[in-house]
């Protein structure tokens, strides 16, 4: 099981940046797939979280209180990668974004595999 996650950087306030995390070593449209992030001195946050494409869930799509309406989570079956799409980025979105999955089927997004993560730091 392998996640990497890519595509932090540095952002104004009101950019964009979407990352992406690449998986192997197993079906990633099959399980849940979520995204986490930590920021400096803080604990770890879920951001967002897409179920397993199967016929009841249909990769249904879950947010963070503080991200609904600016984040969206997607995926691509093909790649096996996990997108995470951001806009209108705030210096309170500084964080190292971690892709995670406990490859289980569902709507719940676990967190037994990590990625390395990526740093997405906003800032003028």
């Amino acid at each position: 099981v392998q996640l990497v996650e890519s595509g932090g950087g540095l952002v104004q306030p009101g950019g964009s940046l979407r990352l992406s995390c690449a998986t192997s070593g197993f079906a990633s449209d099959a399980v849940a797939m979520g995204w986490f992030r930590q920021a400096p001195g803080k604990g770890r946050e879920g951001v967002a979280c897409i179920g397993s494409s199967d016929g009841t869930i249909g990769g249904s799509t879950y947010y963070g209180d503080s991200v609904r309406g600016r984040f969206t989570i997607s995926r691509d079956n093909e790649k096996n990668t996990v997108y995470l799409e951001m806009i209108n980025l705030k210096p309170e979105d500084t964080a190292v974004y971690y892709c995670a999955t406990d490859l289980e089927p569902g709507a719940t997004c676990g967190v037994h595999y990590w990625g390395e993560g990526t740093l997405v730091t906003v800032s003028p």
